[in-house]
C-alpha cells in the first residue's frame, strides 16, 4: 500500500476483497452495499474504457479493477470526494488505470467526448430534493438527494458517453424502475438485464440493478432475486462470496 496524506477525520478501511484499501471519513457519505452490488453486476469491458458517474470516493472503479484490465474513469462533482477518489487510486497503486475527475456529469462529455466508453456505471442519488429541511451535512444531502442531478440528467449523460452497443448499468430504488426504463428508452438505452434486491425473503424489493444497451434490440432478462439476509440474519452465501472475492451469479460479462 502506498503512503498518502490523510485529511483530518479520514481513515483507511479494508475493502476485504483483493486486499483493496479505501479512504473514508464519517464527515462524508461512505460507500454502501449498493455500490458493491453495482460493481459486481455490471458488464465489463475486458480492456477498453469504462466510466463511473457519481463515483463518490471511487469505490466502484476500485472494485471494477478486480474484474477487468480496462482503463476506468470516475466522475464526482464534490471536490472533497473527488480528492478522496484520487488518493484511493494512489494508495492501491492504481493511478495509471484509474482516472478520477472532479466534474459535472451533465457536461463531462464536453471534456471526455461522445460515445467514448464501452461501459458506464452509476449509483446516483435516489431521493428528490425535499421541500422542507434537508440534511445539514452538504455531503450527505448530495449523496441522498437529487441536488446536483436528477434521474433524467444521469441517464442522458450516460447515453452521451457510451458507444453504440455499449452498456449502462445502474443501481437505484426499486420503486423508480418504471421511470428508469422509460427514460432509458427515451435516450436509446434498451433495458437488457434486471435484478431485484430484497433485504429478506418474503419482503418487497428495496433496490433494483438494471443494465441497458445503447441502440440495443428490445428484450430483457429478469435474473433471480438477491436476498441479502438469510434466516440467521447474516449475509447470504452469495454476498459473502462477493465481499471476499469469490465468483457470484451477479457477474455477467
Amino acid at each position: 500500500m502506498k503512503q498518502v496524506q490523510l485529511r483530518p477525520t479520514e481513515r483507511i478501511d479494508d475493502l476485504l476483497t483483493y486486499d483493496l484499501k479505501i479512504i473514508q471519513s464519517d464527515e462524508v457519505f461512505s460507500f454502501s452495499l449498493d455500490a458493491v452490488l453495482l460493481g459486481r453486476f455490471c458488464s465489463v469491458a475486458p480492456k477498453g474504457r469504462m466510466i463511473d458517474l457519481c463515483t463518490g470516493n471511487g469505490v466502484v472503479p476500485l472494485l471494477l479493477t478486480t474484474r477487468t484490465r480496462a482503463e476506468i474513469w470516475g466522475v464526482e462533482i464534490q471536490e472533497r470526494l473527488a480528492d478522496m477518489a484520487v488518493r484511493n487510486a494512489e494508495i492501491n497503486g492504481l493511478e495509471e488505470r484509474l482516472h478520477m475527475l472532479q466534474g459535472d456529469l451533465k457536461t463531462i462529455h464536453e471534456t471526455l467526448g461522445h460515445g467514448q466508453f464501452d461501459v458506464v456505471t452509476v449509483n446516483p442519488p435516489y431521493l428528490p430534493v425535499p421541500n422542507g429541511e434537508q440534511n445539514a451535512n452538504e455531503h450527505f444531502a448530495a449523496a441522498r438527494h437529487e441536488i446536483y442531478c436528477n434521474l433524467e440528467d444521469v441517464i442522458a449523460a450516460s447515453a452521451k458517453l457510451v458507444k453504440a452497443g455499449g452498456k449502462v448499468a445502474m443501481v437505484h430504488r426499486a420503486t423508480r424502475l418504471i421511470d428508469i426504463c422509460c427514460l432509458m428508452r427515451q435516450y436509446r438505452l434498451e433495458p437488457k438485464r434486471i435484478r431485484y434486491v430484497h433485504a429478506r425473503a418474503g419482503e418487497e424489493a428495496m433496490m433494483v440493478l438494471i443494465e441497458g444497451m445503447k441502440d440495443g434490440k428490445p428484450e430483457i432478462r429478469t435474473l433471480p432475486p438477491l436476498i441479502v439476509y438469510d434466516d440467521n440474519q447474516e449475509y447470504c452465501k452469495e454476498l459473502k462470496e462477493i465481499y471476499y472475492g469469490g465468483k457470484s451469479s451477479l457477474e455477467f460479462s
